[in-house]
């Protein structure tokens, strides 16, 4: 039959399964927006490309299918850039389908014409430029298969104007992708995973290092057995976050710069790591040269570009985690480590003591009480997608995670932005589950236009906005290494309710934990739709700190810790 190349991209889309598409439409994609009502999939018109990208990219992370971005060529594709970075560092598939100019008018500095494939040569798996309409079928059949297979990461197809307007004679690509070169499928070597259950087996002090790789895989499962089984602590990375329900006797929380104190000590002390899809970097390990000094390594990834990259391995194993965990829980017997869980509750207890919700007054509000008491209402069962800075650490210490619902941030490249895009994907990708955005005044105005596609989208997002006043953590930083000197980052910004509101969304302000409280509760009655609350968070000192914190240079036990005795320091970012 025959279609022309926008017609080709829609086949395509709904032959790979593609449900909605995030995009904006513009001069040079235009001819493919034009048939898309005839093919059913959903469009969910963003108010800037780049949360097109961030957009598919939480759609992926919470339904674990391949999200899809579409925009127009030169700045309609270069904005969709940074979310395609974020995707490429956390591993995320998508599919990010550009318009061009002319074929004929490449070169020429045309109206809106960017190299887009140079561009992103670096941040994508692969790209794409389509200039002949007869291989459009297969390039997006290959992109959506590269996309989603061995380690996930965005693609980009770029479609010059006349490849959309060409017409051709279409059929369904065969199934089968064989590229050259590209061999996503891992076999376990079976001796590794001998060499690893004996490591398991014969250590006295082990940790597991819980990655994304788990999370992506669907392996929550058996992690919980294999932990159980051997009683063997987890720790978890960023992303790594719900692996583990975070309330289980043996979850440790998260390893690194801002990390809970007991996952930082035991894996200081462990005299055996598991590492599970993560690919240990620079904010997990603080100072190389002196990380996990006593521990064997058995390090498993889809990636064998990341085993010994950074740390080096004792067993390295290049396969499916699942696949690794189901192969351990076949050859490990059942063991117990008495002494090691005994010093963990040590280290737990310490923690406990300089806990900042153990020490603040009643009347004070900190970005912890909020996010604690989110917690405690939803009984752990959201989706949480948060920013990037403060409120992004205090979001994955204080939001205890049931291991069922994903936690959603970005891991790699931290943009700050990324938030209620991503959050409005992941709603979308989960319609009847709860979902929360959390992030900073700071982040929060980087797509606040974002707010407008939630009302023309209906939907129910419930949006924490931590205002204190500040880039929050650049704070922190000339607070702790600059002399205290806030060079740009006291920050001005504007009634965040009162802008809801003008958005048709229910606008809140709360100063105090009773008001706090009140206002969770309200925004998540069933009545409710999207809801937005502005909490006047404390700013400055201790309280307005993220503790732990790993110096640069130091070892991950060298923590800066919270003083014991917090009180109440700072004010909230009232106006």
């Amino acid at each position: 039959m025959k279609r022309s190349g926008a017609q080709i991209v829609w086949e395509m889309l709904r032959h790979e399964g593609v449900e909605v598409v995030f995009g904006m439409p513009g001069g040079s994609i235009m001819t493919t927006y034009h048939p898309l009502q005839d093919y059913g999939i959903r469009h969910v018109l963003i108010r800037h490309e780049l949360a097109a990208a961030h957009a598919a990219d939480g759609y992926a992370r919470v339904s674990g299918r391949v999200g899809v971005a579409m925009a127009t060529s030169g700045p309609g594709a270069t904005n969709l850039t940074t979310g395609i970075a974020t995707a490429m560092m956390d591993s995320i598939p998508l599919v990010c389908i550009t318009g061009q100019v002319a074929s004929s008018t490449i070169g020429s500095d045309a109206f809106q014409e960017s190299d887009i494939t140079g561009i992103t040569l670096p941040i994508t798996k692969h790209n794409y430029l389509v200039t002949d309409v007869d291989e459009l079928a297969e390039t997006i059949h290959e992109a959506f298969y590269i996309a989603q297979t061995g380690r996930p990461g965005p693609v980009l197809i770029d479609l010059p104007k006349d490849v959309q307007c060409a017409v051709t004679d279409f059929a369904v690509p065969e199934d089968r992708v064989d590229l050259p070169g590209y061999h996503p499928d891992c076999m376990i070597d079976d001796a590794a995973l001998d060499r690893a259950a004996e490591r398991i087996e014969s250590a006295k002090r082990p940790v597991i290092l819980a990655g994304h790789g788990v999370v992506r895989a669907g392996a929550r499962e058996e992690l919980r057995l294999l932990a159980e089984r051997m009683e063997m602590p987890v720790a978890t990375t960023l992303l790594g976050k719900g692996s583990l329900s975070e309330t289980h006797p043996l979850s440790l929380g998260m390893v690194g710069m801002h990390g809970a104190a007991p996952a930082n000590h035991a894996v200081q002390e462990a005299d055996l790591l598991l590492a599970l899809g993560m690919r240990f970097d620079d904010r997990f390990t603080g100072c190389l040269e002196r990380f996990a000094p006593h521990a064997a390594v058995v390090h498993v990834d889809l990636d064998v570009s990341e085993i010994g990259k950074n740390v080096p391995v004792d067993v390295a194993i290049v396969a499916d985690v699942r696949d690794v965990l189901k192969g351990l829980l076949a050859r490990a017997s059942k063991a117990s480590h008495v002494a090691w869980i005994e010093r963990i509750e040590v280290l737990r207890a310490d923690a406990k003591e300089h806990e900042v919700l153990e020490h603040t007054d009643s009347e004070s509000l900190t970005a912890p009480h909020v996010i604690d008491e989110i917690w405690r209402q939803t009984g752990g069962k959201a989706i949480v997608v948060a920013d990037v800075g403060q409120n992004q650490m205090w979001s994955s210490q204080y939001y205890r995670s049931d291991g069922v619902r994903p936690f959603v941030t970005s891991g790699g490249l931290g943009p700050m932005g990324f938030a209620l895009p991503a959050a409005i994907g992941a709603q979308i990708a989960a319609p009847d589950a709860e979902v929360w955005v959390i992030a900073g005044d700071g982040g929060f105005q980087m797509n606040i236009q974002e707010l407008a596609t939630v009302v023309q989208e209906d939907l129910p997002l419930k949006m924490a906005v931590l205002n204190n006043g500040f880039l929050g953590m650049v704070r922190q930083w000339q607070e702790f290494f600059f002399d205290h000197r806030y060079e740009s980052t006291r920050l001005l910004s504007p009634d965040f309710a009162r802008v809801a509101r003008a958005y048709d969304i229910a606008g809140e302000r709360a100063g105090t934990q009773k008001e706090s409280e009140d206002a969770i509760r309200a925004a998540r009655s069933p009545k409710a739709g999207p809801a937005l609350i502005e909490f006047a968070v404390t700013s400055e000192g201790d309280a307005g700190n993220v503790y732990p914190m790993v110096p640069p240079g130091a070892a991950l036990h060298e923590m800066m810790r919270r003083p014991i005795a917090v009180g109440s320091k700072g004010q909230g970012a009232g106006r």
